[in-house]
């Protein structure tokens, strides 16, 4: 009997993982014929991550540096692996599957088990897994390579399973879920999704805080509190070393606090701990564009859209150009019409979902609903952003790491997660027999006369009460008169015919709750016939924006960038030197770290200091000293025609120099500023703080010299021979992590010209050694290895102590 039972609680399962690998692989279906998806954001990681990756590879280590971007910088937040990680290996357990399937089963994957958890019937459960997996913002973030967020938002489900387990009683299984999916959501490595999830977690306490007081059972909800506690103490201990070692760079990159206190332009600096206002509110997203969630294409869709030889805008341009122009302009319409700067594809999580989760509104009766309601209502008012000023400026002000994190329309996610599951939910209680038909009907009726009244309302009038004018409608009119009003036209028709398909799916699905509580139609086929109606909803609107033609040969993934004639032409030298490539943007692109040493690169979490030095000497000015000084030997530039040219500067002051000079300066703004006029090659610049025992002047020595004599990706050996004390600059990135060892003997090392290193070098000759030696991995490590021994020590004491109790 007792296999019997196990068996039935165990076919569902397998066929719920059966399900998903089809669907999964069905729709990323290119990656069963050896193809891969061409990100373009996974496209920049391999020009930041080629070195590190030819390192690996080449001697088995890590170096915890990289050369390539920003004139060198720690390679945490580009790619490092770091030892004992374990927990690693379970991801990639679960991630069995090639990508970006495998990120697509692992949401229908947490969520199942989340929904069987909570006592949601198993095809049920199957068909709100799917539709949460298929939720369009989930799908575009996989097209363009935010892998580490979808990772994230993948395991957001998992930690609710072990916390829900918990407050359910099933401690022991509850602690070693919580503390693994806490563990596996930290090494997912996004921390702000991570960020995200515990406001969503924090509002779940407070429900759950407010229903005990009134219930008077604080005491077991303090026992639940500390048992959860414990387990997300343990899933970051376990991920301590990736987590020290984000941290420890945090604090030098543009996520912290700047030193300055002016602009590039002299203006006075606006105080913050880290970002900018302008910068984390820049995707902020707008009250109108709440119905994107409801209806795909209420504000235009994305950024550009393609539209059918239908389109207004193709009519008007048939009658300006020949039939070719027309339809090629079409295929990459600017049809968004919010005020977004860039929008890959609408949030939308559906029309028959948000119709589900007002039904669930209605009908479900319990703290859950309420968790669910309050998260989905906080999340989006801080996605409005700047738009909900008071709000966003009290978060950004007050609450700790909010202005760590930029694109506050991201914060989304949660309510991405919370409105399907309570629709889930909902539809779970509209199928529980015990429940009265009256109170059934009665939620029925609310959510179709509310989300379909919505529908209607814009379907009949959403034409006539917006302007639907773009941000770029004045430079389209400029290209030709009477452009934008095609576009507009078009607009219209997207809001019209979008509004009319979520009213019908809508009513269809009234239609098939009513149908079933009138028995019309029984439980399975009720099941089966949403299923369909949302892969429906969800797969047409996806596949506008991920598809097939995303999918391409593995060798152009592996291998995205192709070495110009230029690029072969400054390989030919063989020494250390950096390039800046001003075709596009230095600082926002990796192409250039594939194939040399650049000065610019890709990176949400650039060195701050090299960041300032970029906007204040580089940017506008370009100020031809900072170039000698960061050893800048190539520069490659746009020519007359808009070719990619390149030409050689011969004043470069090579990898390492003697200076004559040290100016001196009080603060972080005099150092910068004093770049405008500094000789690099005979001057060098520093706070007065690190100069320590420095001395003002140095001797001239004409014979001494001094140079590099090995490189080698973390660790750099230079030569020298003087007959008197010197300063020497050398042209590498000052971080705290690297050491100088002057003939074996450590040496501080000082910073100089805002962002190098400099050394005092004793008279003689003398073997020079700088090495990135980060400790923090030590440290960490420790910390990671201490947590999975209670990881398995916890566990199994509980489980044979309760073996031994009930003996």
């Amino acid at each position: 009997m007792t296999n019997k039972l196990q068996l039935k609680k165990t076919v569902p399962f397998l066929i719920a993982i059966i399900a998903f690998i089809i669907i999964a692989l069905a729709y990323f279906y290119p990656v069963l014929e050896g193809k891969q998806i061409l990100q373009s954001d996974i496209v920049q990681f391999k020009g930041s991550a080629k070195e590190i990756q030819d390192y690996r590879a080449k001697t088995g280590k890590e170096p915890y540096w990289t050369n390539t971007s920003f004139s060198g910088m720690p390679a945490y937040t580009v790619s490092a692996y770091y030892p004992n990680d374990f927990i690693g290996k379970v991801d990639n357990l679960l991630r069995f599957l090639p990508r970006p399937a495998d990120y697509l089963f692992l949401y229908f994957f947490g969520f199942f088990v989340l929904l069987s958890v909570l006592k949601v019937e198993w095809k049920l459960a199957i068909f709100g897994s799917i539709a949460f997996g298929f939720s369009t913002y989930f799908i575009i973030i996989l097209g363009v390579g935010h892998n580490a967020k979808a990772h994230a938002i993948a395991y957001f489900p998992l930690v609710f399973v072990g916390i829900i387990a918990v407050f359910q009683k099933r401690y022991l299984f509850g602690f070693t879920l919580t503390a693994l999916a806490m563990a596996l959501e930290i090494h997912a490595s996004h921390i702000q999704m991570t960020y995200y999830l515990f406001f969503a977690i924090a509002i779940f306490g407070i429900v759950f805080l407010v229903d005990a007081i009134k219930q008077k059972t604080l005491p077991i909800f303090s026992k639940n509190i500390g048992i959860l506690l414990i387990a997300m103490i343990l899933g970051l201990g376990v991920n301590a070393t990736r987590l020290m070692a984000t941290k420890h760079y945090a604090k030098d990159s543009t996520r912290s606090a700047s030193e300055l206190t002016i602009n590039p332009n002299g203006s006075k600096k606006e105080a913050n701990t880290g970002l900018d206002k302008d910068y984390i509110t820049e995707y902020s997203y707008g009250f109108l564009e709440t119905f994107n969630l409801f209806i795909p294409r209420f504000m235009g869709g994305g950024s550009v859209e393609k539209l059918d030889t239908n389109a207004a805008t193709y009519h008007f341009l048939t009658k300006a150009t020949d039939a070719n122009q027309a339809k090629s302009f079409i295929n990459q319409l600017p049809t968004y019409w919010g005020k977004q700067p860039f929008v890959g594809a609408p949030a939308y999580i559906g029309a028959v979902i948000i119709f589900l989760f007002f039904l669930g509104v209605f009908l479900v009766e319990n703290s859950y609903k309420k968790w669910l309601v309050t998260a989905t209502i906080f999340s989006l008012l801080l996605s409005y952003g700047e738009n909900l000023d008071f709000l966003t400026n009290f978060f950004i002000d007050y609450v700790p790491l909010y202005n760590k994190f930029r694109a506050v329309s991201s914060i989304q996610v949660i309510a991405e997660f919370t409105i399907p599951l309570l629709g889930i939910l909902g539809l779970n209680a509209y199928f529980n027999s015990d429940l009265p038909k009256e109170k059934k009907f009665k939620a029925l009726k609310l959510a179709t006369y509310i989300v379909g009244g919505i529908a209607l309302f814009f379907t009949l009038f959403g034409r006539f009460i917006f302007s639907f004018e773009g941000g770029a409608d004045i430079q389209l009119d400029q290209m030709l008169p009477g452009l934008s009003s095609a576009i507009i036209e078009d607009r219209k028709t997207m809001l019209f015919m979008d509004s009319l398909r979520s009213l019908v799916l809508v009513l269809v699905s009234a239609g098939i709750l009513w149908a079933y509580i009138q028995q019309k139609i029984d439980y399975t086929k009720s099941i089966l016939v949403l299923f369909i109606l949302v892969l429906f909803d969800m797969i047409t609107v996806d596949k506008n924006y991920v598809n097939a033609n995303k999918f391409v040969d593995e060798l152009k993934v592996e291998r995205p960038f192709t070495a110009s004639k230029i690029d072969k032409e400054i390989q030919k030298d063989k020494t250390h030197y950096r390039v800046v490539n001003f075709t596009g943007n230095p600082m926002n692109e990796s192409r250039t770290s594939y194939f040399h040493n650049s000065i610019g690169g890709y990176n949400a979490v650039k060195p701050r200091r090299y960041q300032e030095l970029f906007d204040f000497q580089l940017a506008s000015k370009l100020n031809e000293e900072v170039l000698n000084m960061l050893n800048v030997k190539y520069i490659i530039f746009p020519n007359k025609k808009g070719e990619e040219s390149f030409q050689k500067n011969e004043d470069a002051n090579g990898n390492v120099w003697f200076v004559n000079n040290l100016e001196f300066v009080d603060s972080a703004n005099d150092e910068i500023i004093a770049l405008n006029q500094l000789k690099t090659k005979t001057t060098a610049v520093l706070n007065k703080k690190d100069a320590s025992s420095l001395s003002q002047t140095y001797p001239i020595d004409s014979t001494a010299t001094i140079q590099l004599i090995k490189k080698e990706i973390n660790k750099f050996t230079y030569k020298s021979a003087s007959n008197s004390k010197q300063f020497a600059v050398f042209s590498e990135t000052f971080f705290n992590d690297w050491h100088a060892f002057i003939d074996g003997k450590e040496t501080p090392i000082t910073r100089v010209d805002y962002v190098l290193r400099g050394l005092e070098i004793p008279l003689g000759e003398h073997q020079i050694i700088f090495e990135f030696k980060p400790e923090i991995v030590a440290k960490g490590n420790t910390i990671t290895l201490i947590s999975y021994v209670l990881f398995l020590i916890i566990p199994f004491g509980w489980w044979f102590y309760e073996k031994k109790r009930k003996i």
